[in-house]
């Protein structure tokens, strides 16, 4: 066990990154007070192909790639002692997805994971993160040229959960990356997937959806970094809340730094109401520094349950708990269905029936 003793600026909530945030229900994660476990819970979930390994690294074997302004990720660095490694060789096609999972325990921990994708290879990784943990998390991906890798993130934590993480791509020459982030548990969940294009021709999509309901703060914090020619970005994010006191927070920041000309980036966030006490805060930033762009653009809306879609299915004899599901997964379905996994999109598709149930209780 490590009591962390960082000089690290403490959150206070008056800091632009950290004012939508609940300091008080983070565990002691963002702020040194808490006792952190020195432990790896992260495991692969089935035996992989030739060419993809998961070992466990000494830290200091595997410093980080870039700089991070995140105070629970500098934190992470200072206490882990141990990496977990996941290697995908170069050349490497898979056609089946890598799993690991997580199940924390009650003990509070930090992770920090790496995942190397080699040059032309192609793989899809989904973490599954589930229990009633308190997890300071970091994950490094580095993309060779050439690489394409798809991470899905999966929140499918137990209620009192509290999850704060940094996921960091670094996106060499015409390499392409796609992030999947899925947050439908926990009691405050607060990520952040950013993205570094070191190449040009590179690529990121960032695609999330979440589902809050009473009490529950889901925070997700983006920020793409252009600052070489010619690459590309997509940001599409969608939330529903329900519930008292329910709330959801997006923020995306595109930095387009003077000589990333041809750049084309654009993002989006909407967020659905469905009961009154819900709260959605949606910032879109975007700041360029050069004109020689192909596009960029961003847009944001938040409203709330339609009725007239209710009715109108109702008056076709459809019962009105089932009519409010059908909209629901509609909203959703345009990117869970990117997930390309009947047996995944059925499964959160089941969570978030389940807990719209829940709903008041």
């Amino acid at each position: 066990m490590s009591l962390l003793t960082t000089n690290y600026l403490t959150p206070t909530g008056r800091e632009e990154a950290w004012r939508f945030t609940p300091l008080k229900r983070l565990a002691g994660l963002h702020d040194g007070s808490t006792k952190v476990a020195d432990h790896i819970s992260l495991s692969a979930k089935s035996a992989f192909p030739n060419g993809v390994a998961l070992t466990v690294a000494d830290a200091a074997e595997h410093p980080a790639s870039y700089t991070s302004t995140d105070v629970v990720t500098n934190r992470i660095r200072e206490v882990v002692q141990k990496v977990s490694l996941l290697t995908i060789a170069k050349d490497v096609e898979l056609s089946e997805p890598i799993h690991l999972s997580r199940k924390c325990s009650s003990t509070p921990e930090f992770s920090r994971v790496v995942i190397q994708a080699g040059v032309n290879s192609k793989s899809t990784v989904i973490v599954e993160n589930t229990g009633n943990g308190e997890l300071g998390e970091e994950i490094e991906i580095n993309l060779a040229p050439g690489a394409s890798l798809d991470l899905i993130s999966l929140q499918e934590w137990d209620r009192n959960a509290v999850h704060l993480a940094q996921h960091h791509a670094i996106v060499s020459k015409d390499a392409q990356f796609t992030s999947y982030v899925v947050s439908v548990g926990g009691s405050v969940v607060r990520i952040s997937p950013t993205v570094e294009f070191t190449g040009a021709g590179s690529f990121a999509d960032l695609y999330g959806v979440y589902f809050a309901t009473d009490g529950q703060h889901l925070e997700h914090r983006i920020h793409v970094n252009h600052n070489v020619p010619n690459a590309k970005s997509r940001v599409n994010y969608k939330g529903a809340l329900a519930g008292d006191q329910a709330h959801t927070v997006w923020i995306g920041d595109v930095y387009i730094h003077k000589g990333a000309d041809g750049t084309d980036t654009y993002e989006l966030n909407r967020n659905l109401l469905l009961s009154d006490g819900a709260r959605a805060d949606s910032v879109p930033n975007l700041e360029i520094e050069t004109g020689e762009i192909v596009g960029a653009g961003h847009a944001s809306t938040t409203g709330r349950f339609d009725d007239e879609q209710l009715f109108y299915l109702q008056s076709r004899g459809i019962p009105a708990d089932i009519a409010r599901r059908l909209v629901i997964r509609g909203f959703f379905a345009e990117i869970i269905n990117k997930l390309k996994s009947s047996d995944l999109e059925d499964r959160l598709m089941q969570r978030i029936d389940d807990e719209l149930a829940k709903v008041g209780q």
